[in-house]
Order: C-alpha cells, then sequence, then structure tokens
C-alpha cells in the first residue's frame, strides 16, 4: 500500500502537469508557435517520467531514461524557439567581455546547484539557456525571460544558503522532484501567459504597419486609377478646343457650333468632376456599420475600375442568382476595398490573355450571401494556394503580397465572413461567404 501524503503529492503534480499541457496545447492551435509545441512535448515526457519514477505502475526504467531524453531535447527546442534572439554575443570591449565572464560563471553556477537540488536535466537545460540568452541580449528587451531566471536565480541562491536540500530531506518530507515540476510548470504556464501578450501587441503593431503600408499603395492605386479615368475627357478636351481653334482661324466659328462645343466641354469636365468625387466617398474611411446593400457596393468598386477594365479589354459580367436588393451587415466602403483588390488581382492575373473574362456571381441560402469572382487567367499553383493570403507572399515582380493578407482580415474581423481560393481548369475563385441581413 502507497502512503496516502505520497499518492496525494504525486497526483496534484500530476494534474498540475496535465493542466500545463493543456494550457499550452490549446494556445498552440490558435497561434502555431513552435515554442509552444515543444513546451507542450516537454511537458508530456516529463509526465511521463514522473509516472515512471512514482513506481506506482510496473513500467521497466529504460522508458523513464527514454522520456528523460525527449524531455531534454524538446526542452532545448523550446528554450531557443521561446527567446528567438542571438545567442552568441558581440563584445566592444576586454570591459564587456569580463562583466560577461562574471556573468557567466554565475549562471554555471546557478545552473548546477538548479540541477543538484531538483535532478531533473530539462529544466535545468531551459533554464540555462534562457539564463545565457537574457545576460546576451539584456539590451532587446527581455521582460518575461528576465522575471523568470532573475526569480529562479535568487531563489537557488537562497536555498543554497541555507542548506535548503539537506534540511528537506532530513526532515522526511515528499521527493524534492515533485516540488521542482509543481514550480516549473507554474512559472513556465505563468510565463507562457506573458509571451502570448507580447505576441498579441506585436501582431497588432504588425497589422499596424500593413495597414499604413496599405493606405500609401491605396494613395497610388488611387492616383493611377483617376489618370485612367481623367485620360479618355482631357483628350475629348483637347479635341474639342482644337476644333474651335480650327473654326476661329478659318474665320468659320459660329455661335451655335461654340455653344455645341461649350456644352461637350462641360460635359466632360462634370464627368471628371464627378469621378473626383466618387474616388472620395470610395476612399474617405467610415467606421459606421450598418446594413448595405451589396449590389451598391459591388458597383462601387466596378466604377473605380471602369477604365482599367477597358484599357485591358476585360469583359466583366455580374449576375445576382439571389435577389439584387439582398444587404449584410457592416462597412460599406470595406466590401468595396475587398471587391477592388480582388478583381485587380484578376485584372493582373489577365495581362497576357488573349479573351480575358471576369465573372462575378452572387448566391445566397437561408443564412449566408455567397460571393464568387472568377477569372481564366493564369491561376496559382497548388504548392503556392496555401501561402495565397500570408502577408508579404505575391506572385508578381513589383507586388507588396498585402493586399489579399488584408481582403481576408476584412472578411474574417469585419464582416465575420470567410474567404477561400479555388483553383479552376483555367484560372482563380475567390469565394466569399459572409452572413446576410434579414
Amino acid at each position: 500500500m502507497f502512503d496516502i501524503n505520497i499518492v496525494l503529492a504525486y497526483g496534484v503534480t500530476f494534474g498540475i502537469l496535465l493542466m500545463s499541457i493543456l494550457f499550452t496545447a490549446i494556445r498552440y492551435v490558435y497561434l502555431k508557435e513552435l515554442f509552444y509545441l515543444a513546451y507542450c512535448l516537454m511537458q508530456i515526457f516529463s509526465l511521463a517520467y514522473i509516472v515512471i519514477y512514482s513506481q506506482f505502475f510496473e513500467i521497466p526504467p529504460i522508458f523513464k531514461e527514454i522520456s528523460l531524453g525527449f524531455a531534454t531535447i524538446f526542452a532545448i527546442i523550446f528554450a531557443f524557439a521561446f527567446f528567438k534572439v542571438e545567442f552568441i554575443p558581440i563584445f566592444k570591449s576586454i570591459k564587456e567581455l569580463m562583466i560577461f565572464t562574471a556573468f557567466l560563471i554565475f549562471v554555471l553556477a546557478t545552473v548546477f546547484y538548479h540541477y543538484m537540488l531538483f535532478e531533473y536535466l530539462p529544466y535545468s537545460v531551459v533554464y540555462f539557456l534562457l539564463f545565457l540568452s537574457v545576460i546576451f541580449n539584456i539590451k532587446d528587451g527581455v521582460k518575461p525571460t528576465l522575471i523568470y531566471v532573475v526569480g529562479w536565480s535568487f531563489v537557488c541562491l537562497f536555498l543554497y544558503i541555507i542548506q535548503f536540500k539537506t534540511l528537506y530531506v532530513r526532515s522526511g518530507y515528499v521527493d524534492l522532484v515533485l516540488v521542482a515540476f509543481a514550480i516549473e510548470a507554474i512559472l513556465f504556464t505563468f510565463s507562457l501567459a506573458n509571451k502570448q501578450k507580447e505576441l498579441k501587441n506585436q501582431n497588432i503593431n504588425y497589422e499596424n504597419m500593413l495597414l499604413h503600408q496599405s493606405r500609401l499603395a491605396k494613395s497610388g492605386a488611387m492616383i493611377g486609377n483617376i489618370a485612367h479615368q481623367w485620360r479618355q475627357p482631357l483628350n475629348n478636351l483637347s479635341y474639342i478646343f482644337m476644333n474651335i481653334k480650327t473654326r476661329f482661324e478659318n474665320g468659320k466659328l459660329k455661335q451655335d457650333y461654340f455653344d455645341k462645343k461649350f456644352m461637350q466641354a462641360n460635359e466632360q469636365l462634370q464627368f471628371m468632376s464627378k469621378t473626383i468625387d466618387d474616388f472620395k466617398d470610395f476612399y474617405t474611411p467610415s467606421k459606421n456599420k450598418e446594413d448595405f446593400l451589396v449590389k451598391e457596393s459591388i458597383n462601387k468598386a466596378l466604377t473605380i475600375l471602369n477604365a482599367s477594365l477597358k484599357q485591358q479589354r476585360v469583359d466583366l459580367t455580374l449576375t445576382f442568382h439571389t435577389s439584387e436588393v439582398s444587404k449584410i451587415y457592416g462597412i460599406s466602403n470595406e466590401f468595396s476595398q475587398v471587391i477592388l483588390t480582388l478583381i485587380k488581382n484578376s485584372i493582373e492575373a489577365l495581362s497576357n490573355q488573349e479573351y480575358p473574362k471576369i465573372d462575378i456571381n452572387v448566391y445566397s441560402n437561408h443564412s449566408s450571401l455567397i460571393v464568387k469572382i472568377s477569372d481564366n487567367g493564369a491561376g496559382i499553383s497548388k504548392k503556392e494556394l496555401p501561402k495565397l493570403f500570408k502577408p508579404y507572399f505575391t506572385t508578381k515582380e513589383d507586388g507588396f503580397g498585402i493586399g489579399l493578407y488584408l481582403v481576408k482580415t476584412i472578411i474574417e474581423d469585419s464582416f465575420k465572413g470567410t474567404i477561400e481560393a479555388k483553383p479552376l481548369k483555367k484560372g482563380l475563385e475567390f469565394i466569399i461567404t459572409i452572413e446576410k441581413s434579414f
């Protein structure tokens, strides 16, 4: 029979380890960071080690050594992936070298005592590598890791001074390795939670940077599209003035002819003024969410791209297989921007096609509105398809690689919908699914 206190102590340790594993596994599923996976595997093998170490089950001792070996390997991977900074410093002076050498001696001493105290190599390895990373990269901001290693250093130093292990063993308490497992699991769980906050802040900064780059790209695109839209009316105005000048020089300029040409010039100027208004309305940011007509939002994008479509001789068709007054909830201009980006993507893919064609089909079911945008362009390889919505991925020489990433961000975050890309026999199809308004 096992002592109830020992069973309880091991039970608490098992529970803490299982909670640590579950906590980390959930974060890995959502964030896909290597250090979460490495830590999770390290703790799984650590749990296997402590189960065999407890001798509650008849498991050959060799499996304990195997668990220890794998836990150590994943501890090394975790430490390197967790910090993601160079471990080898560059010394600018002898003074710096001497300071770092003194720190290194202190690190080795505390790590040695850490191992002698708890006698579990994987945790000592993590402590050692993270301690080195903090010392060698202290200027880069390492707060969560710094708190962890400095805290353990003071604990180890204090326990060494009071000869804690000797007193603990003499008192006949439960095995000290259980204390190590429990403390390390709790500390690492808090450290990983802090790391998650850091990653979240990094992602926010990253998205803000992408949005800033997108705004710059939009400014360039807006000027380019205005130039396309204005080119024809400017040509028309030039012809009108040339005709008036020719008639005047020949002495044939009559009032009715002048009035006719004046009206034609005024129409061209009004068209140019309306173009500016359309572009201003399209690119003016709005954060007021409301129910809006999908057809109107799509037509806004088509108005902006009208000149580009004509220049590239693209045959574009918009077909509603549902009510043309279908509505969705969100920001109309954001949805227009999504449509514009996808159509521009198709136009660029059609640059070498003899008969370029884009089809926009709108469907709906009992709860969702589905917009499909397809082209007969060059398409994309199956190998590149999973990267299509990743930031900075582009197949164009002069591309930024942020357009489709922002499209996905808008659809998922602002409209709570989904977007996917589907290769066709010839070309590519984007499928947007958004909950419709009733």
